[in-house]
C-alpha cells in the first residue's frame, strides 16, 4: 500500500464529501440540480474512457451524464437520471501533484465542474453565476 493511499479518503469518504458540497451549493444551483445522482468510482470504466478516446485513466477525474437542462422541455423531458461521476485515484493524483489544494477542495471543484454541463453552463457561465449568489 503506498503513502497515497493509506492516507486518501475512501471512495465513501468522497461520496460524503460530494453531498456536503451539494447541500453548501447555493439555493439556486441546489434546486436547478434537481436529482442528479453522485457515483463515485476509483477508476473510469475502459469503455467509457474508449469512447471519449483517453489512453490514461489518469486524465479523467470526472464525468456529467444525461442531457443538460438546456436541451430539455417539458413536452421532451428525460427518462433518464442525470449522472455525476467523480473518479477517485484521478482526483487523488492531481491533488498529489498539485500540492496547493486540499482533496475535499478538489472534490469540489471537480463535481461543481461536472454539475456545470447538466446546466448547460460553460465555466465562465458558472463562476458568473457563483459571484452572483454571493
Amino acid at each position: 500500500m503506498s503513502a497515497l493511499t493509506s492516507i486518501a479518503p475512501s471512495v465513501d469518504e468522497f461520496y460524503l464529501t460530494a453531498e456536503k458540497c451539494f447541500a453548501d451549493l447555493p439555493d439556486f444551483m441546489r434546486k436547478a440540480a434537481g436529482d442528479v445522482r453522485i457515483i463515485v468510482m476509483d477508476y473510469a470504466e475502459d469503455e467509457t474512457l474508449d469512447e471519449m478516446q483517453i489512453d490514461d485513466a489518469l486524465e479523467l477525474t470526472g464525468l456529467y451524464v444525461g442531457i443538460p437542462l438546456t436541451l430539455e422541455s417539458v413536452t421532451n423531458p428525460s427518462e433518464y437520471r442525470p449522472l455525476v461521476y467523480l473518479y477517485r485515484l484521478p482526483i487523488l493524483f492531481e491533488w498529489a501533484a498539485r500540492g496547493d489544494v486540499t482533496v475535499e477542495e478538489l472534490v469540489t471543484h471537480v463535481f461543481i465542474h461536472e454539475l456545470g454541463h447538466h446546466f448547460g453552463w460553460s465555466d465562465e457561465e458558472m463562476d458568473a453565476k457563483l459571484e452572483e449568489d454571493d
